[in-house]
């Protein structure tokens, strides 16, 4: 029964990556493993990566056929009958008479004679036999393919071997029609026709060279590989790009994944959206600073700009901002930050520990920037795309020791100066263990909103707004624009205080796009954030006293790009983790002091570069 369930499982599975392939018009199963016997467990690791073609080397030793790459590692347990013959037919059985589960799949094991076929070839057709018709495609047009490569017959000795026995053919060899029926596909090493190494791109001369190669198999109708090329995601796309069919690599589980999740690590964007042009009248110059604007990127690393301003057809509006510089990210006790320290070394001007929220490495609360600002008359207001008890926006106004206290961190909104909370998470205030929490805060002065309608009407005053978790799904899933509605509300409010105000407003899944590994959840969520920019420096430009800050917590995912079109606005990228990474992230300043921000410096000078330009204190650089 579990058997049973497992073939079923697996059936299922095979099915959907069907439909995955459909869609994004790429197949994994245009790999070929080469050299497999050298994989961590031959055969198995490419079978369940589906490859469409896998290579064996084989060695003929006392009447056996060996697996090695030189005769001097031959093996007695690494036979071409146990390591792939007998558990390719087994498998074969358990698919009901197919290579894979689906039955749409073939499957050509590549023999790689590495010396004397004359008595190797007599062997393997002696053991083929034994398998009935898994391995003869006369009596069984499923049936694994068997191809020679390396050491074989010359093209008019074919004719002496069976009709099932086929044949890895080369581009320099011309065949009669009837040789070219036995020539299975066409082989060269790349490094006969360029000296190209797999990154960037071949000389158009070489490019013209090898394209022609291929064409010429096509021309024979036979599908073309090249061995001896470089192994990655680049180079399997430039061999795709000149026509190549079948993908030389040795990483097999590596090119399945790439191509699997090929609908995620791309995005195109068809229609550009406009982008605020600044006056930069005030930008840069010595005046004061009376509002701060801090926008974060939650997870926005330079990759993330980059992919969005692609996308965007080559413009973004926080790239319109012309002074720039560089945080460095790392917590007290670890190298890579998560959101927790990350945005309370903004908020508070010091490093703590992974997961505390405005609190310093030896538990004991900070003061962070809206309760220190208010003791000079400057509000504050805290704005999330997503849950306002999750990390980020909780540094800014609570104090726990583990961002996973969403109620205590929903709780310490009692003891901040902050004015205005806008966001997600409303289960962490209105069913928190403290019953009387809504009520409280409303004898503190809050108005609570539940809805972004409900929030314009406020014309003043101390606003919660508790927002259902659907009005922060993500923009893909159709949020809509909450994140520059919630903006400009608040800095309509907030501006009728005479002292100045200050704003933190987190574009937060960014970060959600890098964990999950999902390129256009990335650069949709980077596009909504960068239409709040563009509110905030839109503002400044009217108001003349606002600064504009634009950076990141962190980056996320460890994000490359391997294919870009600004004109077409595409993006195809690859992840290294699914985690934090420790690379710096941007910083992007507008506005009276901007040149404040130029250089690189740790996270926690933002707090004080803050205080300095606010002229409440020298602050720290």
């Amino acid at each position: 029964m579990v058997k049973k369930t497992l073939i079923l499982f697996t059936l299922s599975l095979c099915l959907l990556f069907s439909k995955v392939e459909a869609q994004t018009g790429v197949s994994f199963h245009n790999g070929h493993s080469h050299n497999d016997y050298h994989q961590p467990i031959p055969l198995l690791s490419s079978y369940q990566a589906r490859m469409g073609s896998i290579e064996a080397d084989v060695f003929l030793k006392n009447g056996q056929l060996y697996v090695a790459h030189d005769s001097t590692e031959i093996s007695q347990d690494a036979t071409l009958r146990k390591l792939y013959l007998q558990p390719l037919a087994e498998f074969y059985v358990k698919n009901g008479n197919t290579p894979y589960p689906d039955p749409a799949q073939k499957l050509q094991l590549v023999i790689d004679v590495k010396e004397d076929y004359q008595h190797v070839l007599p062997v393997l057709i002696k053991e083929l036999q034994s398998f009935n018709t898994v391995f003869d495609q006369t009596k069984n047009a499923k049936a694994i393919t068997i191809a020679i490569s390396g050491d074989m017959p010359l093209p008019a000795a074919f004719q002496n071997y069976p009709e099932y026995i086929f044949f890895d053919g080369r581009p320099n060899i011309e065949y009669t029609p009837a040789q070219l029926k036995r020539v299975v596909m066409i082989s060269d090493d790349i490094k006969n026709h360029t000296a190209w190494n797999g990154k960037g791109t071949p000389t158009n001369a070489d490019k013209q060279k090898l394209k022609s190669i291929v064409e010429k198999a096509h021309q024979q109708q036979k599908p073309f590989r090249f061995w001896g090329t470089a192994d990655g995601p680049n180079t399997w796309l430039e061999l795709k790009r000149l026509g190549v069919d079948w993908i030389n690599t040795d990483q097999p589980k590596r090119l399945h994944d790439f191509y699997q999740h090929k609908d995620k690590l791309s995005y195109t964007n068809p229609v550009t959206y406009p982008v605020y042009q600044p006056t930069y009248k005030s930008d840069g110059t010595k005046k004061k600073v009376k509002n701060v604007i801090l926008l974060i990127g939650d997870g926005m690393g330079l990759a993330q700009v980059h992919a969005g301003w692609i996308a965007n057809h080559g413009n973004l509006n926080m790239t319109m901002i012309r002074h720039h510089g560089f945080s460095e990210t790392s917590a007290s006790n670890s190298g890579n930050t998560d959101s927790a320290a990350g945005a309370t070394a903004m908020a508070v001007g010091e490093k703590t520990n992974n997961r505390y929220i405005g609190m310093g490495p030896d538990d004991k609360n900070r003061t962070n920037l809206p309760d220190t600002l208010a003791h000079y008359g400057l509000k504050s207001g805290i704005i999330s795309s997503a849950d306002v008890t999750d990390a980020t926006p909780a540094a800014f106004y609570a104090h726990q020791t583990d961002r996973s206290f969403n109620q205590a961190i929903a709780k310490d909104l009692l003891h901040s100066r902050v004015e205005i909370l806008v966001g997600s998470g409303g289960k962490n205030f209105i069913a928190n263990a403290d019953t009387s929490l809504m009520s409280s805060l409303n004898g503190k002065g809050y108005t609570w909103s539940r809805s972004m309608d409900q929030f314009k009407q406020q014309t003043k005053g101390k606003q919660l707004v508790l927002l259902a978790d659907s009005a922060t799904r993500p923009i893909k899933d159709g949020r809509g624009d909450m994140l520059v509605q919630s903006l400009n509300k608040t800095i309509s409010l907030l501006a009728q205080g005479k002292k100045g105000f200050f704003i933190m407003a987190e574009g937060a899944q960014i970060d959600y796009g890098g964990h999950a590994n999902d390129l256009p959840y990335v650069v949709t969520e980077l596009h909504d954030f960068d239409k709040a920019v563009a509110a905030a420096l839109q503002f400044a430009d009217e108001d003349g006293e606002t600064l504009v800050l634009v950076t990141a917590d962190h980056e996320t995912g460890g994000l490359t790009l391997l294919e870009a079109s600004a004109e077409q606005g595409s993006v195809l990228g690859e992840f290294s983790t699914n985690d934090h990474t420790n690379i710096m992230v941007p910083v992007y300043a507008y506005g009276p002091q901007s040149f404040e921000f130029i250089g690189a410096y740790s996270n926690t000078a933002i707090f004080h570069k803050i205080l300095k330009v606010l002229a409440l204190g020298k602050g720290k650089n």
